[in-house]
């Protein structure tokens, strides 16, 4: 499941926000792949979900 709410970010540690973020964009890369096939919500539900997290990243930085 892609959908990160701020309060959840928030409630992370640094480590695992870093962690998610590796995650989030692999997972870009194989829904970027799927999309050629059909399909391209998951894709921005991703970006979405990545730019939180450098928003949260960033602000405490």
């Amino acid at each position: 499941m892609v959908l990160l709410r701020m309060k959840d970010i928030e409630k992370m540690s640094k480590k695992e926000r870093h962690e998610k973020l590796k995650e989030l964009k692999l997972e870009l890369i194989r829904a970027s792949v799927e999309a050629r096939k059909g399909g391209k919500t998951r894709i921005k539900e991703i970006k979405k979900a990545i730019a939180r997290l450098l928003t949260a990243i960033n602000a405490q930085s």
